[in-house]
């Protein structure tokens, strides 16, 4: 069996796998990720012969079934992402995006198919930093996002004038997007965060301010681990959005939206 090891928020995890493919898919998802801490999670990938079928397991629990690669990223991915959740309970994990402006972290909040991969895609050429597309740990005593920069992933090709880089990995279902091909830096170092986006995907881009109320409402409905929290996670919504300026964002044609971001970015004193 092949071996590569992680460092995620200080926890190690070790991922085997008994082939060639596996390793190359896993290591350009997660190269910038590549590190070793006391190790917490192991994961083993095996090839069903004969099919384009995995198998997952997370020692002592019971394999998983993955009919293809793409279905395999996203069945480790999730397993992941919630042994995560339980080995840093003192991080509020948020479904959101996360770049780096003018050394303050900013984040895009919303639910799936809302935009988040793409706008990001996008502001990584309009001189943003990459923390995160998908998943905003949040360590609620500093108001810091902890980074976590694995591979962008996109389920669609993004819009001309962005095109995808050589060296991408497409799998069944996904493109991803390594660090080391971004047209911007990666942060390693978590981030103050400054201003929050709510996005909804809607053909004119357009952006406003949110009422505090409304704000923590999105924000509560995006938390991840909001139980393992004072107050079911409320009392941490709040927080965030009293001490960040939050705007509701209505993404559209992925220029547009965002030199929106940017000039509204450049408007505040942050």
């Amino acid at each position: 069996m092949n071996s590569f090891q992680l460092s995620i928020f200080n926890r190690g995890i070790v991922i085997e796998s008994d082939g060639a493919k596996v390793q190359r898919v896993i290591a350009l998802i997660y190269e910038s990720l590549r590190g070793e801490s006391r190790l917490d999670l192991r994961y083993s990938v095996t090839h069903k012969k004969g099919s384009r079928g995995f198998t997952l397991r997370r020692n002592p629990q019971e394999s998983i079934t993955a009919s293809n690669d793409g279905e395999l990223v996203f069945l480790l991915e999730n397993d992941m992402t919630v042994e995560l959740q339980k080995l840093r309970s003192d991080l509020y994990f948020i479904h959101a995006a996360a770049l780096e402006f003018r050394e303050r972290a900013i984040l895009l909040v919303g639910p799936s198919g809302s935009g988040k991969s793409t706008t990001t895609w996008g502001l990584l050429h309009f001189g943003f930093r990459y923390l995160s597309d998908e998943l905003a740990p949040v360590r609620l005593d500093r108001m810091e996002v902890v980074p976590y920069p694995r591979a962008l992933c996109l389920k669609t090709t993004p819009p001309g004038g962005y095109p995808l880089p050589n060296g991408i990995l497409q799998t069944s279902h996904t493109l991803h997007v390594p660090v080391k091909c971004m047209p911007s830096d990666a942060i390693s170092k978590p981030t103050k965060v400054g201003v929050i986006f709510f996005l909804r995907d809607f053909s004119s881009p357009a952006v406003g301010p949110m009422r505090k109320a409304d704000a923590a409402t999105r924000l509560f409905m995006n938390a991840l681990n909001p139980l393992a929290h004072t107050a079911d996670g409320l009392d941490a919504a709040i927080d965030l959005v009293e001490n960040n300026i939050c705007f509701e964002l209505f993404a559209g044609e992925i220029s547009a939206t965002c030199s929106l971001i940017k000039t509204t970015l450049n408007s505040l004193p942050i």
